[in-house]
């Protein structure tokens, strides 16, 4: 239960219809949750215009509405506060529910299109075992210390987030590493959160199906550091020429990091075989089990970001070198009889190209790479014929299938990714829809210390087809069929 003028800490009202001496006794934003005593936040989403349930609400015993505009047929059993941004205010207040639990430990952000999920969990892995209580938010799961919860969107809802820190708090943690998307900036999620540090890893075409065009995607992820307050930190990879971008209106203290240029964490590939990576890190030698040049930029985005949360250096580089990969990013099996398979959520052009270009780095030159790939539907649909394109270019065979189709006919969107591809290298592409079967093809068509990429879903543990998500992990039926 809390006191409406204390839920109203820091949002700035712009009217106030009803009494204010009353107590609330939970928050929403699904109207169908509202009960007794709530207040309800009245957001205009994408799909569903939360004013529109204003009145079914109040008769549920709603009795204080957060809203953008109020009823002229207003209902007396209710107080009503006007704001200029619901979906913003509602996110303060979800902060000011749980006594601001962002403030009670250093919560550090990750954005970017790529490596978010692999930085954060490395982030945590590498400070529970430096012995911190320690929170996980990130795309594949929410961790607070050995307790795994359920994750269903990169960056949860404000009541959802602020809750899990909350319980963060409770359980004694010092600290919380989470993605921020870009979809979470926008629609004002993490709004009214306290950041120690932001972290960002770089930024690719992605997320154009919300954003419509890159600059927007671009103002998104800059929008999250605009808003950092002076004592955090903001880190930015400045070997893409959007690193910089991202601390022209910080407040932040301003760090970078670099595998290329001068930077204030400069690090350096010494070897970088398919079984790990010797790097250089600031004159420090280590050797890590990631693979990959992307992997290099994630352990050093951990590694600065460690030195800047004050942890000893040589401490954090011995137990980087320990650290396991990330499941889905990489993911690495061999067959008995040596085919090897990985497993990788590349789902953007970016990200794809990034694998591809680290298989084949790593090749002697005798394997054969073989690429499964399919893209999601109701997603960015311009970057299919990317992707296959990418994919035809660097493998030596293409097999393109369904990825999580949704709501869209499979055929379609591997129509137009197959429109992609050269003319000259469509005989190594073919198309199977069925997913399994696509990998099953893939492994029979092998041969020993052949690579084969399956990519696009990683870590999810289902396919999703006409709102229904049926049970399916590449890696499992990637083991399967290999052995």
């Amino acid at each position: 239960m809390k006191s409406l003028a204390d839920l109203l800490t820091n949002v700035n009202p712009l009217q106030i219809k009803g009494p204010t001496d009353i107590v609330i006794d939970g928050i929403c934003y699904d109207s169908r949750e509202a009960k007794a005593g709530f207040m309800f936040f009245a957001v205009k989403g994408t799909r569903v215009d939360g004013h529109n349930f204003i009145n079914q609400v109040i008769e549920n015993g709603a009795i204080a509405i957060v809203c953008e505009t109020i009823p002229e047929d207003r209902n007396e059993k209710a107080t009503y506060i006007k704001v200029e941004n619901s979906s913003y205010s509602s996110a303060v207040i979800a902060s000011n529910w749980f006594d601001n639990p962002s403030t009670k430990l250093k919560l550090v952000g990750i954005t970017g299109t790529n490596g978010k999920t692999t930085t954060v969990t490395l982030l945590f892995n590498l400070f529970s075992k430096l012995g911190y209580h320690t929170g996980l938010l990130s795309t594949i799961l929410n961790r607070i210390d050995d307790e795994i919860i359920a994750s269903t969107h990169t960056t949860p809802d404000a009541i959802s987030l602020n809750s899990l820190l909350n319980l963060m708090v409770e359980k004694g943690c010092s600290y919380c590493f989470m993605e921020v998307s870009s979809h979470a900036v926008v629609q004002n999620r993490v709004a009214g959160l306290t950041f120690a540090g932001g972290i960002f890893s770089n930024l690719t075409h992605d997320h154009l199906d919300f954003h419509e065009t890159f600059d927007n995607y671009l103002k998104a992820k800059k929008h999250f550091f605009d808003n950092l307050p002076v004592s955090a930190f903001a880190l930015t990879n400045i070997d893409g020429r959007n690193g910089l971008v991202m601390l022209q209106n910080t407040k932040a203290a301003k760090h970078t990091y670099s595998l290329q240029k001068m930077a204030d964490f400069k690090g350096r590939i010494l070897e970088a075989p398919l079984d790990g990576l010797h790097l250089d890190f600031d004159g420090n030698e280590i050797w890590c089990r990631l693979v990959g040049r992307f992997n290099a930029y994630n352990l050093l985005a951990v590694y600065a970001a460690s030195v800047l949360l004050k942890q000893d250096s040589l401490e954090v580089l011995t137990i980087l070198s320990n650290l396991e990969n990330v499941e889905g990013r990489f993911d690495y099996i061999k067959s008995p009889q040596g085919n090897i398979g990985i497993v990788d959520y590349a789902h953007t052009p970016d990200a794809l190209q990034n694998v591809l270009e680290t298989i084949n780095q790593l090749r002697t030159g005798n394997e054969l790479l073989i690429t499964v790939l399919g893209c999601g539907g109701d997603r960015d649909k311009t970057k299919r014929p990317v992707m296959a394109r990418i994919a035809a270019r660097f493998s030596d065979r293409v097999i393109l299938t369904s990825d999580n189709p949704r709501s869209e006919v499979p055929e379609q969107i591997i129509a137009e990714m197959l429109a992609g591809v050269e003319k000259g290298l469509a005989r190594n592409v073919q198309t199977i829809t069925d997913r399994r079967e696509a990998i099953k093809i893939a492994c029979a068509i092998s041969r020993s210390n052949d690579v084969i990429l399956i990519a696009g879903k990683g870590h999810e543990k289902y396919q999703d087809i006409k709102g229904v998500k049926h049970p399916f992990d590449d890696k499992e039926i990637l083991k399967e069929y290999l052995s």
